[in-house]
């Protein structure tokens, strides 16, 4: 019985929306007859010739409906159907509707997934490939919907903080990066069917992902952050961290780390345009986005403080201890917590000068130490940005956890699922509809969107003296 009243249920759905649509199309065949050649031209853009009778489909969240209309037409020119522009009719056959649950879904799971979750619900009204390029031409307005949107303004003393990551997707043949394609052909492999240690496959093309949000700032201290060998003293508090707020992710596949940069400081520049309150700046070491967001500052003149993920420490610091202890000793995380709270106190050179010299007294050579000096080299190169003490101090928040976080839902949980294969258009409309969604900002940006569509099909204003009514 329940199947048999969602089925029929809909059915009658359908046929009451198809009853509308008719009364609609007897309506306005009336309404135009009855108006005189001048009027016509007033209203089709000089087409004088009135065709009843034209018919289209139109695929909707309640089934396929036939819409009946009125031509407007002229020698040598396109007919002008007044009916689609009072409804807002897409050109194609896909309402607005259907259109909107495709990207819902299309967004959650595989393509095939969200088919079949729409003829579920709506019956068969749409195929795979269908949902594709309604996905695609759902993110045109993503860019100018931010531009045009002015955040909440914030108190001075708020925290501003942005971070930018990179993670690969698997890419399509041919919609690689050159540079990844050639160095992909000049590959030498050493096993004809898997990778040896350090290959990459070279199929990954690099998106990069950036966050911006405010936040409280929080004094800390570092035992606040990492706990000391034996455990924290319950006789004091543990302090949180800051806790982000308006939180807004962007990303980008198809464009470089330049211009989603740019477009994460824009997104700070309209949060603080006076440049009044203390920017943050989140980073994991990689040289090439330091450049571009150190440049990017320069460009704006707004100053900066840049602060290295302590995660991406204490994992060089894990790698570290395997040249000291065993890999399932005990004392290596106590030989960690210890190095963590040295560099924590703003000790980080003394951190790696111990490192250095653990490895001469263990007389430890080549491959033996290999890992310890890159973590003692890693704490050097980035000496600038590892004074935790002032950014605790300070209460700015010292872990990127914003935008690791996002690199996982953006990217892993939907454009890394297994065997999926990425064209560069497709990959670009999923991560920044996935982006909006999680900035809680789709409502808003599919009535502009909705608004925008609407401008581009129909963009005269030609209507003010005819009205269609149910």
């Amino acid at each position: 019985m329940e199947e048999m009243a969602a089925v029929q249920g809909r059915e009658l759905a359908r046929l009451l929306l198809q009853a509308h649509l008719d009364l609609r199309a007897r309506r306005e065949e009336a309404e135009l007859t009855v108006l005189d050649t001048c009027s016509r031209a007033a209203l089709a853009d000089g087409r004088t010739r009135l065709e009843r009778g034209h018919h289209r489909e139109l695929s909707t969240v309640i089934g396929t409906v036939r819409v009946t209309r009125c031509a407007l037409r002229s020698p040598g020119r396109p007919n002008c159907y007044p009916a689609d522009q009072v409804l807002g009719l897409p050109h194609e056959r896909h309402s607005l509707g259907v259109r909107r649950l495709a990207v819902l879904e299309a967004v959650r799971g595989s393509y095939d997934a969200a088919m079949e979750a729409i003829t579920r619900c709506c019956g068969k009204v749409v195929g795979k490939r269908q949902i594709e390029h309604l996905v695609w031409a759902a993110a045109v307005d993503v860019a100018a919907f931010y531009a045009a949107r002015v955040p909440a303004p914030q108190s001075a003393d708020m925290l501003l903080v942005l971070s930018v990551d990179g993670k690969g997707i698997v890419m399509r043949p041919g919609h690689l990066r050159e540079a990844t394609r050639k160095a992909a052909e000049r590959a030498k492999r050493t096993f004809r069917t898997r990778l040896a240690t350090g290959e990459r496959s070279g199929r990954k093309r690099m998106a990069t992902l950036a966050a911006v949000y405010d936040a409280d700032p929080a004094m800390r201290r570092p035992h606040d952050i990492i706990a000391p060998p034996g455990g924290r003293s319950t006789e004091r508090t543990q302090h949180p961290g800051p806790e982000a707020q308006a939180k807004w992710l962007t990303g980008s596949v198809e464009h470089n780390p330049e211009h989603v940069i740019a477009a994460a400081f824009e997104q700070a520049q309209s949060r603080d345009p006076q440049h009044q309150r203390c920017w943050v700046v989140l980073v994991d070491g990689a040289r090439h986005q330091l450049d571009l967001i150190q440049a990017e500052a320069r460009r704006r003149g707004v100053t900066i403080h840049i602060v290295l993920d302590l995660v991406h420490v204490i994992e060089k610091l894990w790698a570290a201890s395997r040249c000291f202890h065993d890999p399932c000793d005990p004392a290596a995380e106590d030989w960690i917590a210890v190095k963590t709270v040295r560099i924590l106190h703003g000790c980080a050179q003394r951190a790696a000068d111990e490192i250095r010299a653990d490895g001469d007294r263990r007389k430890l050579t080549g491959d033996q130490r290999t890992a310890a000096d890159k973590a003692a080299q890693y704490l050097n190169n980035n000496a600038d940005f590892i004074h935790y003490d002032q950014a605790l101090a300070a209460g700015w928040p010292i872990a990127s956890g914003v935008i690791e976080g996002a690199a996982r839902h953006l990217i892993a949980d939907r454009l890394d699922i297994t065997g999926s294969r990425w064209s560069v258009p497709g990959a670009e409309a999923l991560l920044i509809l996935r982006a909006v969604i999680s900035n809680d900002d789709f409502p808003a940006y599919w009535r502009y969107h909705v608004a925008a569509e609407r401008q581009r099909l129909y963009p005269a204003h030609d209507q003010d003296e005819y009205a269609l009514s149910a």
